[in-house]
Formats: structure tokens, C-alpha cells, sequence
């Protein structure tokens, strides 16, 4: 018989449960942490004091409880001290930023990217960016690892972007390539943008207390990142997810895809198809999806007409997704915010009309809480995470 978990491995345990909780939730007073995590007060109080000695939570003030007896002291992550360095890869531009623990961006680097660009000639920059942030950094700090957000399909072992086809990347080593730049022995951690948008979404954002989410994030393509009972599907090697490639205007009247393959979903949601149906294939990047946007709200009509074909095309995938997955949310991220806002109800009338009553009944279509903010708060999501788990082992370390 195997043998159950020994008291030290309990307590760690224990330790992570209270500093995700306080991480997700922001400052929590011990009787409110008794009754979340069905502990009792004095073993909260042990565990708060473990936590504060190594200068990841703080307790002050109290918090009036509605019980008899004293107030309840008040624990907070120690978001100054104690953080994660967030980077973005993104069509037209590279951000990374220093995120305190309690999902707070404490500092942040911006830089324009120029279309086309391989892996490599982002990483000096990035790196550039880190050191530039690190200088500000408190004496006495713990820097709970890196993560990476970038648009491409992402081998979870050990952050090769197989394929970044709006990028023109193909087996590109980022994750290797950034942590020898960074001098991280530990590895930097790299994830699809859509992935850890929707975690950051799911976690502090419009999909909080949703355990099934589907978070769309477009630019020139289109990718999902899908929670499925509250816990990210990412498919086998982590390529799950791809939903601008699923075929949706099959032969001849299909549009060719960067992927190489034609009538791809992103060919009539994406960037190009947008501007290019509104009579401006010349123009490209975020500012030409919103002078489409802003024309059609002005009454452009071929703008307008634009707006609805795209809407329709949204709203056709979307449909599938939810018969497929049958989500509580669905979120827009990057420019197909921009366009669900301009064409909410031409997705929806599509969506009502195809997906099946069962599974649309309940759906809520949102815009992310967390704006531009997700890439970033979902990175550093992504380093934080072997803190979460074990507390003491990353301190130690």
C-alpha cells in the first residue's frame, strides 16, 4: 500500500493553498482564510507566520469580521518584494514587465516590433528590458521566475515556437534562447498569448469563477485559449487550441492561409480580412483595425459592410466552439475586441441561429477586464506557478 502524505508534505500543501488564495484574491483576513481553505485558526495562523519569515505575505491592520471576539488580522501577498518578469512577443511590438505577486504590474518596457522579425532579434531587446527593470528592484527581493507570452504554437517542454506563421516562424528555440540571455537556470516559461490570456482572464478577470472558458485573441491570426473544469486545455505537446486554422470556407472560395493551407477561420476574421473588406488592404497593425471600427461607427458604408461580414464570420466560429466545448464565457481579446464591440449583434444573431439551444443558452460574450494587461499578467501567471506549488522550495532556492 502506498503511503500517505507525511505531515512536512501536508504543511507545504497547506502553504500553497493559502498563497494562491491570497495571490488570486488580494489581501484576506484569517477568518476569512479559515473558512475558504477549512482550516482551522490556529493552523491559518501557523502557516501565515511560516509564509511572512520568508517575506512572501505581510499582515497589518485588521478586518472586522461580524463575529464576537478580536478583529481579524489582515494577509497580503507581499507584491513589492516578491515578483515575476512578464515578456510579450507580439505582431508589432515586444513589452515585458515586472508583475508583483497579486497579479500587480509594478514596471513595464515597450518597444515597436517590426513585422517579419525572427525569435532571435527579440530576445536582445527583452533582455534589455529585464535588466532595465531589475535595477529598480527592492535589496532583499524574490524573483519567482520568467514567462513568456508569444503567437505561435508552443512545445510545452521546453518553449520551442514550432510554428509562428504570422511571425514567418518556424522551430525557433525561445525558451532556450531567452533563459542563456537572462542567465536563468531554471528555464523561461513560454505560452501561447491566447493561453495565458485566458488564465490571466480566468484568474483575476471578465472569466472569474467560470470553470468553462474560451478566450479568442486576434491580430493578423486567431487563436483560443480554452479552460475546460476550470483547468487550461492545451492538448497533447501544447498545441492545443489553433482555432484560426479550423477550416471553415473549404475549397476554391477560400482564401489562402499563412499556415498553407486555405479558407482557415482567421482568412475572414482576421486583420487582412478586415481591411480588406472595407476597401483598405494598404493599411495593416491595430490603428487600421480601428479606423475600420471608427469609419463604420462614423457611417462609412463600406466600412459598415465590412464590419457585418466579419461579424457574420465570428459569430459562424464561435457557434462551433460552443456546440463543441460548451463554455460559460467567451471572451475577445486583442483587435477582435475591437470588432466583436463594432458587430456584437451580427455574432450573436449568427451564433443563435447555428449553435444548438443547449449549449448557447447560457453563453456570455464579454470583452477581457484585464485589457492589453492579460498577456502580461498571464506570463508572469505562468512563472509564479512552481511558487504557488511549493512556497519554501523556490524561497530556498
Amino acid at each position: 500500500m502506498r503511503a500517505g502524505p507525511s505531515q512536512e508534505e501536508i504543511r507545504r500543501q497547506n502553504l500553497g493553498a493559502l498563497l494562491r488564495y491570497v495571490h488570486l484574491h488580494g489581501p484576506t483576513s484569517r477568518a476569512e482564510l479559515t473558512t475558504a481553505l477549512g482550516l482551522n485558526r490556529s493552523t491559518i495562523g501557523a502557516l501565515t507566520a511560516d509564509l511572512a519569515a520568508v517575506g512572501l505575505v505581510g499582515e497589518d491592520g485588521s478586518r472586522e469580521t461580524g463575529r464576537a471576539g478580536r478583529p481579524s488580522l489582515v494577509v497580503r501577498p507581499r507584491s513589492d518584494r516578491v515578483y515575476a518578469y512578464a515578456l510579450s512577443i507580439e505582431v508589432d511590438r515586444l513589452r515585458a514587465a515586472r508583475v508583483g505577486l497579486g497579479g500587480r504590474i509594478l514596471d513595464e518596457r515597450t518597444a515597436e516590433r517590426p513585422r517579419g522579425t525572427l525569435a532571435a532579434e527579440a530576445v536582445g531587446p527583452l533582455t534589455a528590458f529585464v535588466k532595465e527593470l531589475h535595477q529598480a528592484v527592492p535589496a532583499g527581493s524574490v524573483c519567482a521566475g520568467s514567462g513568456v507570452a508569444v503567437c505561435g504554437l508552443v512545445r510545452r517542454d521546453d518553449g520551442m515556437v514550432r510554428l509562428g506563421p504570422t511571425m514567418g516562424w518556424v522551430d525557433e528555440p525561445l525558451g532556450t534562447a531567452l533563459a542563456e540571455a537572462l542567465g536563468d537556470d531554471r528555464g523561461v516559461l513560454v505560452g501561447n498569448v491566447s493561453d495565458v490570456c485566458a488564465l490571466a482572464e480566468h484568474a483575476r478577470g471578465a472569466a472569474v469563477g467560470c470553470d468553462n472558458v474560451i478566450y479568442l485573441y486576434g491580430d493578423v491570426g486567431v487563436g483560443a485559449g480554452i479552460i475546460t473544469g476550470g483547468r487550461r486545455m492545451t492538448g497533447h505537446g501544447g498545441y492545443g487550441g489553433e482555432v484560426g486554422h479550423m477550416v471553415v470556407h473549404p475549397g476554391p472560395g477560400g482564401r489562402p492561409c499563412l499556415c498553407g493551407s486555405r479558407g482557415c477561420w482567421e482568412t475572414e476574421i482576421g486583420e487582412h480580412a478586415l481591411v480588406r473588406a472595407a476597401g483598405r488592404a494598404d493599411t495593416v497593425g491595430r490603428e487600421a483595425v480601428l479606423a475600420v471600427v471608427d469609419a463604420a461607427d462614423r457611417g462609412d458604408s463600406m466600412a459598415q459592410s465590412a464590419i457585418r461580414q466579419i461579424g457574420d464570420w465570428l459569430g459562424f466560429g464561435v457557434a462551433n466552439l460552443v456546440n463543441i466545448f460548451n463554455p460559460e464565457t467567451v471572451v475577445f481579446g486583442g483587435t477582435l475586441r475591437d470588432v466583436y464591440l463594432a458587430a456584437a449583434a451580427h455574432v450573436r444573431s449568427r451564433l443563435n441561429s447555428t449553435a444548438l439551444p443547449a449549449c448557447r443558452e447560457h453563453v456570455r460574450l464579454r470583452t477581457p477586464k484585464l485589457g492589453d494587461d492579460a498577456q502580461l499578467i498571464g506570463a508572469a501567471e505562468l512563472a509564479f506557478e512552481q511558487l504557488l506549488a511549493d512556497p519554501l522550495d523556490v524561497t530556498a532556492g
